[in-house]
């Protein structure tokens, strides 16, 4: 399946200033498969190493970091001449032997001539404990489930995923059922590579649901694993919170709903390590829509979300038989299951790091406000066709935006104040 991410890796491969790749993401993302894909693209060879219980490199990562020295024992231990013209140096579960990510910075130093990207699953543990290497030495890309569109190319929809950005909205509207109905799909499925392969493969809904709850179950497993264990029954609690978090009318997460009594301070470790593991998206809230954004966010208030919309799915048991039953499953969770989705389109497929607006004395929330260059711009998501925008009414009659974005199923259309965009095409919101 295509991942829009090879593209930023072999522009990356190309450029005069690149330094080592560190590759973040959740675990079951595909990050092993990317840059296995990447070697085999892009190189005429690729040096495989995974870190994960390799004692044997563990060792040798002990020792001196002399760049030489280290491509000795990789070769030994890969079976491949890795020369730099030719060969793709891969570091796996790299977060395992910390003195291997502290490598990155010497190849950057005295070997800028090789190519080499790491991955792990737990990458932003490490780097958030301090791991020894050097801000400034190193890339960084974000890898995340499968965004809506290349959901599409990886069910053959090839041509319809490019119509999404081109500007013909006339031609998108004219497919618009053929749209919505593999948003449904997706709504269901989700992103997880092998979720999606499933499904592909076989059309089984039953057997995507089994994958999903495998990868639940997996990272669950990471908490005991991984996690201190003072906070890993935090972890568990909040992880199952979040559908319960999310069914809300107001979104915004209550401690109180983990259990009675809960507070903030007791639970921002497992809330940091829940976010740096890549399994949650937090949404901050903002006081004040105004440039920048950041300036004025409440870090008091936040939405939380789940990494892929398919797991959402999973967590709540949303039945298959919604994903025929008209609008349905956009309906789910009140409406959950749609914003979610639209988060993960806007991070994912637009590269943009949304915020929540709601004034203190008003119950009216707007659901997104982006920060593009110097425009503010207000999303509203709507489930199925309710095309009642009170909220976003209310702020641009306060605020007067440039733009203000209401998402639904119904058609692209302008109105005097608002624009309606398709949620089949939110990755068109960054075209603005």
């Amino acid at each position: 399946m295509k991942r829009y991410a090879l593209d930023i890796l072999k522009t990356w491969k190309n450029s005069k200033a690149r330094k080592p790749m560190i590759i973040r993401g959740a675990r079951q993302v595909g990050k092993t498969w990317l840059m296995k894909e990447f070697g085999k693209t892009c190189f005429s060879k690729t040096a495989y190493i995974n870190f994960d219980a390799n004692e044997r490199m563990r060792s040798v990562f002990a020792g001196s970091l002399d760049i030489p020295r280290l491509l000795q024992a990789l070769n030994a231990e890969t079976g491949i001449d890795i020369q730099p013209a030719d060969t793709l140096l891969i570091f796996d579960e790299v977060q395992e032997v910390p003195r291997a990510l502290a490598s990155l910075k010497y190849f950057n130093e005295n070997a800028p001539e090789y190519a080499v990207v790491a991955a792990g699953s737990l990458l932003g543990i490490a780097l958030h404990e301090g791991t020894s290497f050097p801000v400034g030495k190193v890339d960084f890309m974000d890898l995340y489930p499968l965004n809506f569109r290349e959901f599409l190319e990886a069910c053959g929809e090839n041509r319809f995923a490019a119509m999404l950005v081109q500007d013909d909205t006339d031609m998108i509207n004219s497919f618009r059922e053929k749209y919505t109905d593999r948003l449904k799909q997706y709504l269901f499925t989700g992103g997880m590579p092998e979720a999606v392969e499933t499904f592909i493969t076989t059309r089984d809904y039953g057997q995507v649901r089994a994958i999903q709850k495998n990868i639940l179950l997996y990272y669950e497993q990471d908490f005991s694993k991984h996690a201190p264990l003072r906070e890993v029954p935090r972890l568990t609690m909040i992880w199952h919170s979040i559908p319960a978090e999310l069914a809300r009318e107001n979104r915004k997460f209550i401690y109180g709903l983990i259990r009675h009594g809960a507070r903030a301070a007791e639970y921002e470790t497992a809330l940091l390590w829940l976010s740096d593991c890549g399994l949650v998206h937090k949404v901050n809230r903002i006081k004040k829509p105004d440039i920048p954004l950041i300036a004025y966010t409440d870090i008091s208030a936040f939405k939380l979300y789940l990494n892929d919309v398919g797991l959402l799915a999973a967590m709540g048991d949303i039945d298959a038989r919604v994903i025929i039953d008209g609008s349905a499953i956009f309906e789910e969770f009140k409406g959950a299951l749609t914003e979610q989705y639209v988060l993960q389109q806007l991070i994912s497929d637009c590269g943009i790091k949304p915020y929540y607006y709601s004034s203190e004395k008003s119950d009216g929330e707007i659901d997104f406000i982006l920060q593009k260059e110097n425009r503010i711009i207000p999303i509203e998501v709507k489930a199925a066709e309710n095309l009642q925008a009170k909220s976003l009414k209310s702020y641009h009659l306060k605020y007067h935006p440039e733009c203000s974005v209401r998402t639904s199923l119904s058609p692209f259309r302008t109105d005097d104040w608002l624009t309606n965009i398709p949620l089949y095409a939110v990755c068109r919101i960054s075209r603005l």
